[in-house]
């Protein structure tokens, strides 16, 4: 609509606007490989300069290691759900590890606090406040029996992983995850070099837990390789197959890693979701345990069990020979952890683990119901999990196996109901 900024500085005042705007003439020449472009002025100007430019844009190509790093599956399942807004009855997301529940009482309270005093607004201590830490350290000395572990706060549990993944795992060095695996610690591992060093685990299929004779026998064959396995994760209790691993095999696990010198990462994100295991005859209750040692790093979350998901605070409970590698690591990615988070991570804490069993008690009927829901599903084996987390698993049918975003897409769409 008339002439555009460049146009109007190169004109001199006697000149004439032309019948049609300038960028018609541009944009009919949009289709051609390259062009040359002027804008051509009153008689007896001259034409301005010409250049020459591609159909697109040059921009240098984003890293390879991200390239190769996976799309997140949440993000891909919100993406599919924006296709079904206008869906009548919408659709009833049961895909993100998401609580029903808001922090307690006390941290909103300490919100209000927080928000009066002005040390909020300035930089806190790179490992986090001194309040939480030494209410975390008294934590997980009473209900984890972690005794001689330091605290450091991160901004959520991933974090946390991050942060010991660039500090304990050089890119020559391989790495276990069992199968099927929390898929932001893959992600992490793919994003800083390590993909290709990344072996699966098997896992014992009756009970889902991870294989510890494969994981003696894969580390023993590697003791000597110029890539020997530097780490191996457990999530426990394990999204997304809802399991808790046995104390017993978890000790294991531990002691496999130590005699082939490999840290052991445990992610207790889920600690304090585990549930009895019913009426179900022969089967114990499940129960959640913490190990502590020179290779073993435990991490930890608020997200789940005090609703505090949008907060971002999660901690990292280490042994003391690591702690100068994690400083550095955490004054480069986040300098020090959001104090106001912090304050109602304390507020919420002081709580207690009662208000937190109470909400865990609140799921019980939901796991019932669904059981139910999938109890036709029977004659393609059994549903997986129940005794941890907030997750069951179900295989799909064979002829299926490859066209899970299919199945998924057709169960929002035709059914409005979301999975991963």
């Amino acid at each position: 609509r008339g002439p555009t900024a460049t146009h109007q500085a190169l004109s001199p005042p006697s000149f004439r606007r032309p019948e049609r705007p300038l960028r018609t003439n541009f944009l009919s020449m949009m289709n051609r490989s390259s062009m040359r472009i002027g804008i051509c002025m009153a008689r007896g100007m001259q034409r301005s300069r010409s250049f020459a430019t591609s159909q697109q844009p040059f921009h240098p190509a984003p890293s390879e290691r991200i390239q190769a790093t996976d799309v997140p599956c949440v993000v891909q399942m919100q993406r599919m759900l924006g296709k079904y807004k206008e869906r009548k009855g919408g659709v009833l997301s049961l895909a993100q590890g998401i609580v029903h529940w808001n922090p307690p009482q006390q941290a909103v309270e300490e919100i209000r606090k927080a928000l009066a005093d002005d040390a909020i607004h300035l930089y806190g201590p790179a490992d986090g406040i001194v309040e939480l830490k030494e209410a975390l350290t008294e934590k997980i000395e009473m209900e984890n029996g972690l005794k001689n572990s330091r605290i450091m706060v991160t901004a959520g549990a991933n974090q946390a992983y991050t942060n010991l993944v660039i500090s304990l795992l050089d890119g020559p060095h391989k790495s276990v995850l069992f199968k099927p695996y929390y898929f932001n610690h893959y992600m992490c591992l793919q994003m800083t070099g390590g993909a290709d060093g990344v072996l699966f685990g098997d896992i014992c299929e009756r009970e889902l837990t991870p294989d510890a004779d494969w994981l003696e026998r894969t580390l023993e064959e590697h003791k000597d390789s110029e890539r020997p396995v530097k780490m191996v994760t457990v999530c426990n209790p394990c999204n997304p197959t809802g399991v808790v691993t046995p104390p017993e095999k978890l000790q294991r696990i531990a002691d496999i890693c130590k005699r082939y010198e490999a840290w052991l990462i445990c992610d207790n994100t889920y600690e304090h979701f585990v549930y009895p295991s019913g009426e179900e005859e022969g089967v114990p209750d499940a129960v959640h345990t913490c190990l502590e040692d020179d290779h073993i790093v435990n991490v930890f979350s608020f997200s789940k069990a005090f609703g505090m998901m949008g907060h971002r605070v999660g901690y990292i409970a280490f042994p003391d020979c690591i702690s100068e590698s994690l400083f550095k690591v955490q004054d480069t990615i986040p300098i020090c952890p959001n104090t106001l988070s912090q304050r109602v991570a304390l507020g919420a804490l002081s709580a207690g683990r009662e208000w937190v069993e109470k909400k865990v008690e609140s799921l019980h009927p939901n796991q019932q119901s669904m059981l139910q829901a999938l109890s036709p599903l029977s004659e393609w084996g059994p549903v997986w999990g129940g005794s941890g987390a907030i997750y069951y698993m179900k295989k799909l049918p064979e002829k299926y196996s490859d066209s899970d975003a299919e199945v998924v897409d057709w169960l929002a769409g035709q059914h409005g109901g979301c999975v991963i």
